[in-house]
């Protein structure tokens, strides 16, 4: 849970800065990003789950 907390509060520092920088925030857009990081994800569980089992 803690590090949870900790990677919202620096996402929350990033946004933050960049705004008051008037940058553009350095992430893809809302939905695209969320499933980008379920796929790798899942794809990490894939691998320990079936590719890993055949490989060893």
């Amino acid at each position: 849970m803690q590090e949870i907390l900790m990677a919202l509060f620096a996402g929350l520092i990033v946004g933050l800065l960049f705004s008051f920088l008037k940058l553009p925030l350095p992430a893809p857009p809302v939905l695209p990003g969320i499933m980008g990081i379920a796929g790798v994800y899942v794809g990490g569980l894939v691998f320990q789950q079936y590719i890993s089992s055949f490989l060893s």
